[in-house]
């Protein structure tokens, strides 16, 4: 299988002003809509480079505007239905920001599930193919994938071990994280990532939960000095994002059309995403080491202390899908062989 190379969109970038100088006017244009601003990893590296893509492969028949940081109106968790129904054309966004609605892939949010973005992210995506046509069916899937697994930001104190979170107020991403950290009697407090500055800085939250390729764009260094990673075989938490388009703005493509975003849709854009996610990450805390914050391990038998923890959270989660009328374990353990299938590929 061909990997979707971030370093073919250097060619790409070098050779977009020459083709559109030569096409004519765009056939299709399509807005994308999302809800992180220009200067973040999404934008720059994934979402950007990803549209400059398909108008160079369509010749400048399609072209997509994008609008970033909810140019377009509403708030994050509205961004699935402003697909669904046709508001915009194309919305990248997190599925955790509308409980309840996809069960299927909250597996892969499940804690000490997931490896590095890329391995993830493409486990997800085949997953998805597999298990999510129902949940998906008033979209065009284009991808879905996971960021690199989340880290813990404090504002006071330093967080070391499961006792350092009791009483603290604790932004949780989605439904399982915040389940995960009601287990250790902190409060949980849900929200978007845009609403976290402003939070942390008001104390309305004491401790977020984020990959640290959020933290640099929107200078939560700044606001949660002491940083808690997670040392061990399987990352802390992660969670899954949608990128899709439209049903009727893609079904009104001609076949060469819909060929151009079938060739930038699938398992290997969902590896181009985790790509961009793991590449980022690496050196995304230089701004927060500069300052001098504090950075603290979860290891050892520290680390199997939360992964012992939290296993009573699998276990509510295999529950509530079988009194669902899923197959839970089915479910989790494809998704651990997906895992499997791409920490070799």
């Amino acid at each position: 299988m061909k990997k979707f190379k971030l370093q073919s969109l250097a060619l790409i970038a070098g050779s977009i002003m020459s083709i559109n100088a030569i096409a004519a006017e765009p056939e299709y244009t399509f807005k994308l809509h999302h809800m992180l601003p220009p200067v973040s990893n999404a934008h720059t590296n994934i979402l950007q480079p990803w549209a400059d893509k398909v108008e160079a492969e369509s010749n400048g028949r399609i072209k997509i505007d994008i609008y970033p940081a909810m140019q377009l109106g509403g708030k994050p968790p509205q961004l699935f239905d402003q697909v669904r129904k046709g508001v915009v054309d194309i919305t990248w966004t997190v599925g955790g920001y509308t409980p309840g609605r996809f069960p299927k892939a909250t597996v892969f949010e499940l804690p000490f599930i997931p490896l590095n973005a890329r391995i993830t992210s493409m486990a997800l995506q085949e997953y998805a193919e597999k298990e999510m046509q129902d949940e998906l069916k008033d979209v065009h899937l284009l991808a879905m994938h996971t960021h690199f697994p989340g880290s813990l930001h404090s504002r006071d104190k330093d967080i070391k071990s499961l006792e350092d979170l009791k009483g603290l107020k604790v932004r949780a991403p989605n439904k399982m994280m915040a389940d995960i950290f009601s287990q250790l009697g902190a409060n949980t407090i849900f929200m978007p990532v845009p609403s976290m500055p402003s939070a942390l800085s008001k104390g309305v939250i004491d401790v977020t939960t984020l990959p640290f390729e959020v933290v640099k764009p929107l200078k939560i260094e700044e606001l949660a000095p002491h940083h808690t990673v997670f040392k061990g075989d399987h990352g802390f938490y992660t969670q899954f994002f949608i990128f899709a388009m439209n049903n009727d703005s893609y079904a009104k493509l001609p076949d060469d059309l819909k060929a151009v975003i079938d060739r930038n849709s699938g398992v290997n854009l969902a590896g181009f995403f985790g790509d961009a996610y793991d590449a980022y990450e690496i050196g995304a805390n230089g701004d927060a080491v500069k300052r001098g914050n504090t950075f603290n391990s979860i290891e050892g038998a520290e680390f199997d202390r939360w992964k012992e923890k939290f296993a009573p959270i699998t276990a509510q989660w295999l529950k509530e899908m079988n009194a669902d009328g899923y197959d839970g374990q089915r479910l989790l353990d494809e998704a651990k062989d997906l895992i499997k299938k791409y920490e070799n590929f």
